[in-house]
């Protein structure tokens, strides 16, 4: 699979292998998130690189603090490099916690390396969903919007729109979709400037939003109240149901390791 990176530079994702090779314990996944995984890269945006790593056993009964997260940045080809893992049972733990950002990395088409652990996690993620991720999008959309009302960016603007149009898809159909021009089609109530928008953050990653503040201030508003809406008549449940399901994964993934 080729991740673009813009008009003159092409990521190979199986070029990462040497990557994931060099991490000091086994990496069950690793998957593209960020505007790549969003559908709004720009010719100057960082790889954000994201997955799940598993300690030794020893590494977490001993007297030491555990890595449970582990973060790398580096330079290739000009791009900015960024890897961030977490410790098995720590991604566990996060993904009991209602947290949408985590799913969306797990389930990112952009697969740098998987494992049969992998497939597992993926295939506990509607036993995960809750109609209480709603608030996980609510959230993050007013963070990101207040980042663009103080710098005028167009980049927290789009990421403000996906965040909504995810969690409203997410309500609706149980589906964890992060990618913004394939939201744009799917959600009805998304706005018809979104594709416009999405060009022109291609030319820049800190580009300026050339939009009327108010229009775009009345369109989110908009789609925070269809949000609400969704999440009301969501038929997802009300609370997490793969928790003993992921308490054996990490067990069983644990002792495979040490086996």
């Amino acid at each position: 699979m080729t991740l673009a990176l813009g008009s003159a530079l092409d990521t190979d994702l199986t070029d990462l292998s040497a990557v994931v090779a060099e991490q000091p314990d086994p990496l069950l996944f690793a998957t593209v998130s960020g505007a790549h995984l969003y559908g709004f890269p720009s010719r100057d945006s960082d790889v954000d690189l994201r997955g799940a790593h598993l300690l030794p056993l020893e590494a977490l009964i001993g007297l030491r603090e555990p890595e449970e997260t582990r973060g790398r940045m580096w330079d290739r080809d000009g791009v900015e490099m960024d890897l961030v893992t977490h410790d098995l049972r720590k991604f566990a733990r996060l993904m009991l916690r209602r947290n949408g950002y985590v799913l969306e990395q797990l389930t990112s088409p952009l697969v740098v390396r998987t494992t049969e652990t992998h497939a597992e996690l993926c295939a506990l993620v509607p036993e995960v969903l809750t109609h209480h991720h709603a608030h996980h999008y609510r959230g993050f959309a007013g963070t990101q919007w207040r980042l663009f009302e103080n710098s005028g960016e167009l980049k927290p603007l789009l990421y403000t729109y996906r965040a909504l149009l995810t969690g409203i898809h997410l309500m609706r159909s149980g589906e964890v979709r992060a990618h913004l021009p394939t939201l744009v089609e799917e959600v009805a109530e998304a706005p018809r400037r979104l594709p416009e928008l999405v060009a022109a953050k291609a030319a820049a990653e800190h580009g300026r939003a050339e939009v009327a503040f108010e229009d775009v201030r009345a369109e989110v508003e908009a789609l925070h109240g269809v949000l609400d809406e969704a999440q009301a008549a969501s038929e997802l449940p009300e609370a997490v149901r793969a928790h003993d399901a992921l308490h054996d994964l990490v067990v069983r993934a644990r002792a495979g390791a040490t086996g």
